[in-house]
């Protein structure tokens, strides 16, 4: 019986007899729960929020009971609406921990992680990663079966709140204090209709997390000068990332995570020099290796959208201007330190690759593209271009954003010459589109919404896509996009047009676009394939979920799309 399975019963057992406190019976004064994060071979950032003012005590073990004691920490807690965090070092490769937080008044909630193993090893690996949730469709049944897959980690892959939507705790259409964005994040990780999903994921596993736009407000362009959005227009500061609406979003995100908070330092560049820096690199063992892009805080200003998909010279307008090689949505320092980081991974002998990029970079057309990766071409290209050239292998790109599932296999081109003439470089990497938790609607209907907003469908094309099954409507969508990208040259949805690719469909599709859910990817450790899975479930709207709460809340996330690949 393999670490995780001796480790994922113990801790069950643990929960059940010793405290019979699981997230589910979280005390009053910590409602949140706790948290693990930001795991290194030897370090881990703890976490927890609690209502009472005053010391709160964090301690680490090696055993269930908590005996075993080899750490213990303190922090305290000033203001009731604000966690706390502390980092723990000096502990071990490759090793399960388990950790009780107490508060001011005694209140104690505990919970596991385990560290990652150093390269040279092949444990198997087994990650989850989802995007997207907004504070009035919590609780989230759809990660309720999180907890019981023993996964090394779990990715919040952006878009945590939802600061630019009314809520249940903040009913304003646009958060702007500190105090806003803070309620958003309680919201979503509290206690609703007898559930939160949120604190039993967090107290299960190791935790990373990084930002998408709607921590501070939609679309925005943290590169940018203030005076290219209205939003950001009074605020002062030479680039969005130095505005007062960016600095609270950033603060409450960074509060309300188990994360390490860093900075780029003096970087020399006034965009980049001193700024929060979310790029993460971690290793496991040789299955693995992640890099979390932070693809918002440094991005040029976007292009002008395409108004009119069917004017050929609007278009070509718009793919020249993309490619661009002085726009970028990294900034420099990350852009560099992630080709650095590609070269050490493949050097270790590290078998796949995970590029964790907040929005997507498989191309879909030109609609809506300028907050893409299409918008940004050139780096896109470049990206892409340097991973072929330097033959690092078993790339794969993992995405939110987009509300629904797509995988696809990944072309580029470098420069005008490859513009005006169609090539298309083929890559070796996919990218795998993941979430969302709980956006209304999926993606699926959005996109039907929006093709027939601007022409592409008639009223007949959407009454026949909502009388459709599911499977029938994935068809749809799949044909919807097919149709957007092929006159580019672009890839078709699916990985069966990539010959590099060993890789065989086991259940539903590579596209599903009808649910609420996350995406496991599990590596085995003899044979190094890749397992992806989609688990999800029905999706609900507000009003459904306050007239049927127990019914929404009781359903079950089930397989909706799963198949593998073999390691190039």
């Amino acid at each position: 019986m393999n670490r995780k399975i001796i480790a994922g019963l113990i801790i069950l057992v643990f929960l059940v007899l010793s405290f019979g406190a699981s997230a589910q019976d979280l005390p009053e004064t910590m409602p949140n729960g706790v948290a693990a994060g930001d795991a290194t071979q030897t370090s881990v950032v703890l976490w927890t929020r609690s209502t009472e003012t005053g010391t709160v005590t964090f301690e680490v073990a090696t055993d269930a009971n908590i005996t075993d004691v080899v750490a213990t920490t303190e922090a305290t807690v000033e203001d009731p609406l604000v966690p706390v965090k502390v980092l723990i070092s000096d502990l071990m490769a490759d090793t399960t921990y388990f950790y009780r937080v107490t508060d001011a008044v005694g209140s104690s909630v505990v919970g596991e992680f385990a560290t990652p193993a150093e390269p040279g090893t092949t444990t198997g690996l087994r990650f989850g990663v989802t995007g997207d949730w907004r504070g009035e469709l919590a609780p989230y049944p759809a990660v309720t079966n999180v907890a019981g897959r023993d996964l090394d980690f779990f990715l919040l892959h952006g878009d945590t709140i939802y600061s630019d939507f009314p809520s249940p705790d903040v009913p304003l259409p646009q958060a702007t204090t500190l105090e806003d964005y803070h309620l958003k994040h309680n919201e979503v990780y509290s206690e609703r209709h007898g559930l939160n999903a949120f604190a039993e994921v967090r107290s299960s596993t190791v935790i990373y997390a990084v930002i998408d736009d709607h921590e501070v407000t939609n679309d925005f362009a943290g590169g940018a000068p203030p005076s290219y959005d209205e939003r950001f227009a009074s605020f002062d500061g030479e680039f969005v990332n130095d505005t007062e609406l960016y600095r609270n979003g950033l603060q409450a995100f960074n509060e309300y995570n188990p994360i390490l908070e860093e900075s780029y330092g003096d970087t020399g560049d006034p965009l980049t020099a001193n700024k929060p820096r979310l790029y993460r690199y971690r290793t496991f063992g040789s299955d693995g290796a992640i890099f979390i892009l932070d693809s918002r805080s440094f991005r040029s200003e976007p292009l002008p959208p395409v108004q009119d998909l069917t004017d050929r010279a609007e278009v070509t307008g718009f793919l020249t201007a993309s490619l661009n090689d002085e726009r970028t949505m990294l900034g420099a320092p990350q852009f560099e330190q992630l080709q650095a980081d590609l070269l050490d991974a493949q050097a270790q002998g590290i078998t796949w690759k995970f590029i964790m990029i907040p929005e997507p970079i498989q191309n879909f057309g030109s609609f809506n593209a300028f907050d893409r990766y299409e918008g940004y071409a050139g780096e896109r290209a470049a990206l892409l271009d340097f991973i072929e050239a330097n033959s690092i292998s078993n790339v794969v790109f993992i995405a939110a954003d987009f509300h629904g599932t797509v995988v696809n296999d990944l072309s580029y081109q470098l420069g005008l010459r490859d513009l005006l003439s169609g090539t298309h470089n083929p890559s070796s990497a996919f990218e795998v589109i993941t979430g969302s938790v709980a956006f209304d609607e999926p993606f699926g209907p959005t996109v039907i919404r929006l093709a027939a907003g601007i022409g592409l469908l008639e009223e007949a094309d959407v009454e026949a896509y909502f009388g459709m099954t599911p499977s029938e409507q994935d068809d749809f969508i799949t044909e919807v996009i097919n149709a957007q990208v092929e006159p580019f040259g672009y890839s078709l949805v699916g990985l069966q047009d990539a010959p590099h690719l060993d890789v065989e469909l086991i259940e539903g599709k590579y596209l599903a676009t009808n649910f609420f859910g996350w995406t496991e990817f599990d590596i085995d450790a003899e044979t190094q394939a890749l397992t992806v899975t989609t688990y999800g479930i029905t999706p609900y709207d507000q009003e459904e979920l306050e007239a049927n709460a127990e019914e929404i809340v009781s359903r079950t996330p089930e397989i909706v799309s799963q198949f593998v690949v073999q390691p190039q």
